[in-house]
């Protein structure tokens, strides 16, 4: 069982004891991602996520790196659109010191100028890497497509143009105004001495009080975006405006998603590649964000089976608004989610995540009990219901990356044209 203490700055601190393990997950979860960024600031979440490492006013980047091997330990951290985290894995006789170095990186950092110069290039290779790979690219488009003029629709690496303006100063300064105690929250689960919880709050108790950064909310439009690519398949990205993950439907949103795309039992994958052999994968997702989300299905095929692809996922969401799911497809999908609820906690990293990650975006955390309960309350009808809110075409969007069509074409296929 989990204890929470809200300390008088704001922060928060979960822990979850387990004596029966040998390590423990430590976790520094800030409310601040891209979409906390300007137009101009665009990447400075992510930025400062890759500045953390490279040294501060007690350590040097080699002497983090050295130090953290020398205990066993695994230390990383990542930037998303609403957050940004620094964790580590270490035994638990080495919990106090890889706190220590967590805190150093994330409070003491140098922004040493040479330093934010060289790690530009290495930001900068990053993006060229996921411009090298067709399903992040035409996720992004997607993105940049509906949620276009907001922060939500700018990329999380930022931009060529934007990171060459980036000083060190300017780094810091943007840390220090959005590393806020009021968005942080610290999550530790494993085995770990009590005097840690203590140190816990002694540091981050001493953080001087100070508003989190708010953001402009952001709404789905429909958008159809294009982009030509030599690729051997092409890669498409057909959208629905979805539920934001604090919605109480959420739940019901999951086994609808499992029964659809889920897994290799599900609808699209059975009539899309097992029956009709019109590509190799094929699954749906949710997207969801404090504010807004969206649904999307996503495929890679040959450009020759894309006409006849399209048409039959089109039609396999259309019978299932029309039908709803069967009993056998609920429990099916209810069994799987819950296998993947109560697997996915049984190791130290991944408990910390569902701590951290929900304490911070929902406010509270649900046990275990909790998830199952609510996977088992869903209903037939409330699953039937929600595909009949979320699956409407003249809603609809599609990101289409490769040799591909153009615009025109895909926007037919939506207003059911082709």
């Amino acid at each position: 069982m989990y204890e929470l203490k809200t300390l008088p700055n704001g922060v928060r601190v979960v822990t979850e004891r387990d004596d029966s393990l040998r390590s423990a997950a430590l976790g520094i979860w800030i409310g601040t991602g891209s979409r906390h960024e300007k137009a101009s600031e665009g990447g400075a979440a992510h930025f400062i996520e890759h500045m953390l490492f490279k040294g501060t006013k007690n350590r040097t980047a080699a002497g983090i790196a050295m130090e953290t091997d020398a205990i066993g330990g695994q230390i990383n951290a990542f930037t998303t659109k609403e957050c940004t985290c620094y964790y580590a894995r270490v035994l638990d006789s080495h919990v106090e010191q890889v706190l220590d170095i967590l805190c150093d990186m994330v409070y003491n950092s140098n922004f040493d100028q040479k330093d934010v110069d060289t790690e530009r290039g290495v930001i900068l290779e990053e993006i060229g890497m996921y411009q090298d790979t067709p399903d992040d690219v035409c996720a992004e488009r997607l993105f940049g497509a509906v949620y276009k003029g907001s922060s939500l629709g700018r990329p999380i690496l930022g931009r060529a143009s934007t990171l060459r303006s980036f000083t060190g100063d300017f780094l810091r300064d943007y840390q220090a105004r959005h590393y806020a105690p009021e968005n942080t929250v610290i999550s530790l689960a494993g085995s770990f001495p009590p005097s840690v919880v203590e140190e816990i709050c002694q540091r981050f108790g001493a953080l001087a009080p100070r508003k989190a950064p708010e953001y402009r909310p952001a709404q789905y439009t429909p958008a159809v975006t294009v982009r030509r690519k030599s690729t051997e398949q092409n890669h498409l990205t057909l959208a629905f405006p979805g539920l934001s993950y604090l919605s109480e439907e959420r739940f019901a949103l999951q086994l609808l998603s499992s029964i659809l795309g889920g897994g290799m039992s599900s609808r699209l994958f059975q009539e899309v590649r097992e029956r009709r052999g019109l590509c190799y994968s094929v699954y749906g997702y949710g997207a969801g964000h404090a504010d807004t989300g969206i649904f999307a299905v996503y495929t890679a095929l040959n450009r020759e089976m894309e006409p006849e692809a399209l048409k039959t996922i089109r039609q396999v969401i259309v019978d299932f608004v029309s039908d709803g799911p069967t009993e056998e497809e609920i429990s099916r999908a209810r069994e799987q989610s819950k296998a993947n609820v109560l697997m996915g906690l049984e190791g130290t990293q991944s408990r910390m995540s569902h701590m951290g990650r929900s304490l911070l975006f929902a406010g509270e955390i649900l046990t275990p009990e909790d998830i199952i309960k609510a996977y088992d309350s869903v209903t037939r009808e409330q699953i039937t219901t929600l595909s009949r809110e979320i699956f409407r075409f003249e809603q609809a969007s599609l990101s289409a990356v490769g040799k591909v069509g153009t615009k025109e074409d895909y926007q037919a296929f939506l207003n059911g044209e082709l």
